[in-house]
C-alpha cells in the first residue's frame, strides 16, 4: 500500500519526558518492538525489510535528506516473521546495512511516534504524520508534525537529516555488508 508521510527524526536525550508527553496527550501505546531493518542495494530510494515482534514489512521509500519535516513516498508490503524473503532479496540485490533497534510505538490519530534505542547510535524520537488514504495532504501532515515537535520540545539542533542506516555507515563504515 502506497501512502504519504511527513516525518522527522531527532536525537532524544529525555525519553522519560517524551513518554510522559505522549501519555498525557492520550497516545495509544502499541508496544515495544525489537526490530531488525535490513537495507538492500537499489538504484533509487531505499528498500528495507523490517523484522520485528510487532511490525514485519518490506518497505520502499523515497525522501530528501533535510533536518526538518520531510515528505516521504512510502510503499509497504506486510510480510511474515521467518519468511524466506530476506534470503531471496539478499541473493537478488545484496544487502547494504542492518539497523538493530528497540522501538516503543505510539499513535495519536494518524500520527505515529517512535522512541528508539538504536544499537551503536543512541536514543531517538521519530514523528510520522501518515496519510494512508489521501485525505490530509502534505500541508496538513507538515502542520501535524510541527505541532508535535513543539509539544515534545524537539530542538532544531536535535533534528537529523539522514536515516539510521546513513548514521551507522558514517559512524561504523566497516559494519556495511559487502555482498
Amino acid at each position: 500500500m502506497e501512502h504519504l508521510n511527513v516525518e522527522i527524526k531527532a536525537r532524544c536525550s529525555d525519553v522519560l519526558s517524551a513518554r510522559q508527553v505522549l501519555k498525557g496527550a492520550g497516545a495509544r501505546f502499541v508496544g515495544e518492538d525489537h526490530q531488525i531493518d535490513t537495507y538492500f542495494r537499489v538504484e533509487n530510494g531505499r528498500l528495507k525489510l523490517r523484522e520485528g515482534n510487532i511490525e514485519n514489512h518490506l518497505i520502499f521509500y523515497r525522501r530528501g535528506n533535510q533536518a526538518g519535516p520531510k515528505a516521504s513516498e512510502v510503499a509497504l508490503l506486510e510480510t511474515q516473521a521467518g519468511s524466506p524473503l530476506k534470503a531471496f532479496l539478499e541473493k537478488a540485490l545484496g544487502s547494504w546495512m542492518c539497523v538493530d533497534k528497540r522501538r516503543e510505538i505510539y499513535f495519536v490519530e494518524n500520527v505515529k511516534f517512535h522512541l528508539d534505542q538504536v544499537s551503536g547510535l543512541g536514543t531517538f524520537l521519530e514523528i510520522e504524520a501518515i496519510d494512508m488514504e489521501g485525505k490530509y495532504g502534505q500541508a496538513k501532515l507538515e502542520e501535524q508534525c510541527r505541532f508535535w515537535m513543539e509539544k515534545l520540545n524537539v530542538q532544531d539542533a536535535d533534528l537529523l537529516s539522514v536515516s539510521y542506516s546513513d548514521l551507522l555507515e558514517s559512524t561504523f563504515p566497516a559494519s556495511k555488508n559487502e555482498q
